[in-house]
């Protein structure tokens, strides 16, 4: 391998795409700067927008929309064979829950979990051991409803794999409960196990485990906070701490709508995207206690913030603004959490979501 090879590494971007053009695109990373470059791109899908990677065994796994002979929108998964050169390669499609907003694999790589906002459902299926999707083996309806507008129905928006792949965290914006199944994962199995209920009206929308310590985190849609947790690993259970704006004090959060949230792999840093202050949010995380304090905030350089990515070495950032379809990187101070735009940018259409193969 040349030393040109070891600076650069693959990623990949989902996004809102119509059939005719394209909709995931495989990116080359370069290590060095964070700059990213299409190399090829995937057409023939309705709105890919969430990935997931399995870097192990090279595939990568996406959801997408459908329309039935009867002209209804329905939706299916897709599974992708990564090849040496970071392409991708079709290996199998399955029908699914629909319509699916989030997809998620378990750490053993056996079951895929899909989210449906507008469907109030959660489904699994399993991996077979050629990584090809099997048909679905559970669906969970939710119930119940909350004191927003947008809450009038179960909105699940994502599901999240705690670190011992003993138990899914599902964020359901529309009845302000995050609610926790224990995890089957060779068997494909998600056992309702405890519910939390966050503020009404807060929206729970992604989450994220602490990498060392027993912590979880909540970025809430509606009232643009995040919610810090005690997460008993053992119990399967978490214990509110703190809950803390995503916003500086002078924007109100009726113009505002959360979205993605992710933790440095040191642990002493959480970011968080705005959609409508148009920022990622910078906290610094206590390692005593879990609790936030706020660091700063940084425009995205675009508009809507849907996702963001920590590259997998943490010296970048790069976050995906929508509605300005480019995609932004950011190099990140390690000491400091602080961000800084480098310049380097891409231009894609609606882009989503960022996974890297590392």
């Amino acid at each position: 391998m040349s030393a040109a090879d070891t600076k650069q590494l693959f990623a990949y971007i989902g996004s809102y795409a119509d059939p005719s053009g394209p909709g995931i695109y495989a990116c080359i990373y370069d290590t060095e700067t964070g700059q990213l470059k299409i190399q090829s791109e995937v057409s023939g899908l309705q709105d890919p927008t969430f990935l997931a990677v399995d870097r192990e065994n090279r595939k990568l796994y996406s959801i997408g929309s459908v329309m039935d002979e009867q002209g209804k929108k329905t939706a299916e998964a897709y599974a992708f064979q990564i090849t040496e050169e970071g392409n991708l390669s079709l290996l199998n499609k399955q029908p699914t829950i629909e319509p699916t907003c989030h997809i998620t694999l378990d750490a053993t790589k056996r079951s895929l979990i899909v989210s449906s906002y507008h469907g109030g459902t959660i489904g699994i299926c399993p991996i077979e051991a050629d990584g090809t999707i099997g048909p679905i083996r559970e669906v969970h309806q939710h119930e119940g409803s909350s004191v927003h507008p947008n809450q009038q129905s179960p909105h699940p928006h994502s599901v999240f794999i705690d670190r011992n792949n003993r138990y899914a965290v599902c964020c359901d914006l529309g009845i302000d409960q995050i609610i926790i199944y224990k995890l089957d994962a060779e068997n494909s199995r998600l056992i309702p196990h405890s519910r939390t209920a966050v503020q009404p009206g807060a929206g729970p929308r992604h989450f994220a485990f602490h990498p060392a310590k027993p912590y979880g985190y909540v970025i809430n849609e509606l009232d643009s906070t995040v919610n810090v947790y005690e997460y008993d690993e053992e119990a399967g259970t978490l214990k509110e701490i703190q809950s803390i704006s995503t916003l500086p004090s002078d924007y109100s959060a009726a113009d505002n709508a959360c979205a993605d949230i992710h933790i440095s792999k040191d642990g002493r840093f959480l970011y968080g995207s705005n959609r409508g202050h148009d920022s990622i949010v910078v906290y610094a995380i206590n390692p005593d206690s879990g609790r936030l304090t706020l660091v700063e905030h940084v425009s995205t350089e675009g508009r809507h913030p849907r996702n963001f990515a920590l590259s997998p070495d943490d010296r970048y950032l790069l976050a995906a603004n929508r509605d300005t379809n480019n995609i932004v990187t950011f190099a990140r101070d390690a000491e400091t959490g602080t961000l800084q735009a480098t310049g380097f940018e891409l231009s894609v259409s609606k882009p989503v979501c960022i996974k890297f193969m590392a």
